[in-house]
């Protein structure tokens, strides 16, 4: 079988096509908790906490060409300064957490619509013309 028939074969498996759409509605997905993160839920928690804007809270751990402090993490990687960027890291913790508590709701909703289907048990097939007349002979060589 040549490499590009098993490539192809791979590629059109159910699965694999499935997972790609994952990724994309995954990446998708992503893009709008991000936005949600940033533009919905950290600007009230930082206003609640004393107007702290989590985009900007870093720790400069060496300073740039131009002396600190520097207004936002943007200004100081700009002049060359190596910054901690710990507000950062809470928007993409928050935003972690956001997609697994979707993504643990979605299988849990899944696994319950698999339990609630119905089991429909098939009842016995008909014996065919051949086995009642095999057992019609058995019998009457029985009496």
């Amino acid at each position: 079988m040549s490499l590009a028939k098993e490539f192809k074969e791979f590629i059109m498996r159910g699965n694999v096509i499935d997972l790609a759409v994952g990724m994309v509605i995954g990446t998708a997905f992503s893009g709008i908790v991000k936005s949600l993160v940033d533009d919905v839920i950290m600007p009230p928690i930082g206003i609640l906490i004393g107007g702290v804007d989590f985009s900007n809270l870093f720790i400069t751990l060496k300073e740039g060409t131009t002396p600190a402090p520097y207004a936002s993490v943007a200004a100081a990687q700009e002049v060359g300064a190596v910054t901690m960027n710990i507000g950062l890291f809470i928007n993409t913790l928050i935003s972690f957490v956001i997609v697994a508590a979707a993504i643990f709701i979605v299988i849990k909703l899944i696994n319950k619509m698999k339990r609630e289907q119905p089991v429909v048990e098939e009842a016995p097939a008909e014996p065919s013309e051949e086995i009642l007349l095999l057992r019609e002979i058995r019998d009457s060589l029985n009496k």
